[in-house]
């Protein structure tokens, strides 16, 4: 889910998330090589099938406007997730989505974020 909160803020542009899920990620345990190469997942070997298609998944969701989530996508994805963890997943992009609008709308200032202090 880091991996996934983090890619949605840099799809998005919101740095003071992408300095929040980075180090969240990284306390998490997650390595800097899949971090610093999550822009380019599709071209790196770093990811499992079931992390690309969530990332996958995610990117769809986000860049939405203009684009339909074909059919193809969806039973990729499902070949992943349960229709339950697809939901799970799908609001947990959705969520991140709304977070970045708020905080590059107040512009909520990135670097001073210590990780453990998520309230959600």
């Amino acid at each position: 889910m880091d991996l996934i909160k983090l890619r949605v803020s840099q799809i998005n542009g919101c740095a003071f998330c992408i300095d929040m899920h980075t180090k969240e990620a990284r306390a998490a345990g997650e390595t800097e090589q899949r971090l610093y190469g999550l822009n380019a997942w599709r071209e790196t070997p770093y990811y499992s099938d079931k992390e690309r298609a969530a990332l996958a998944w995610a990117e769809a969701n986000t860049l939405i406007a203009g684009n339909n989530i074909d059919d193809t996508l969806y039973g990729e994805t499902r070949e992943h997730f349960s229709e339950v963890a697809l939901v799970d997943l799908t609001l947990a992009i959705t969520t991140i989505n709304s977070w970045n609008r708020i905080a590059r709308s107040f512009r909520t200032e990135a670097g001073h974020y210590k990780a453990g202090n998520i309230a959600f």
